[in-house]
């Protein structure tokens, strides 16, 4: 039995197709809208992805400070963020910090896991507005101020996050440990 049908994408004609066939038409049709609409998904939620990473790195940081017992590490609020001033580190001068800050600082970044350098400022000390920064630096450097000294301890959330910094060598992830001397702080 033949049924007249009149697809909308053919509008200009009329094609008359078997009842079957056009069934079988349909079908292949929704199975491809089905898997075209599937390919877009990674199967996996970022919201679980990230949480279960910061549960990882926070378990690292701390590990890493319980096993160094004399570091008397500050955690910044609930961020996992941790920093270390020694005493007479602190830095002198009074400083409002805003995201349009400029810091001068010379640093030296390290895989917290590994203890691998991956990047540091020997005699070139550069300057960044604080609100360029990634986010633990936003978060560690006001807890100084001008001729200070500050360890941080960064979850990769804070940090980099799931991309590798190819440039650099940092795998995704990365948990770091930066040491960073503040030389100056423009407003």
């Amino acid at each position: 039995m033949l049924k007249s049908v009149k697809l909308p994408f053919f509008c200009f004609k009329r094609i008359n197709l078997p009842f079957k066939l056009m069934n079988r038409i349909l079908l292949v049709l929704l199975l491809l809208s089905a898997i075209v609409y599937g390919c877009g998904k990674s199967g996996v939620d970022p919201v679980v992805q990230y949480r279960a990473q910061a549960a990882i790195d926070d378990k690292i940081v701390s590990d890493y400070i319980a096993a160094n017992a004399g570091l008397n590490a500050k955690r910044i609020d609930t961020t996992g963020v941790y920093y270390i001033v020694k005493d007479g580190e602190q830095g002198t001068g009074n400083v409002l910090y805003t995201s349009s800050t400029q810091i001068t600082v010379g640093y030296t970044a390290k895989i917290l896991t590994s203890g691998t350098v991956v990047a540091q400022t020997d005699r070139f000390h550069p300057t960044y507005t604080l609100g360029g920064v990634i986010k633990g630096w936003q978060l560690g450097i006001p807890q100084i101020k001008p001729g200070g000294k500050v360890r941080l301890l960064v979850p990769s959330r804070y940090a980099y996050g799931p991309y590798a910094q190819d440039s650099i060598h940092l795998p995704a992830n990365s948990v770091l440990d930066f040491q960073i001397q503040l030389y100056n702080v423009t407003n």
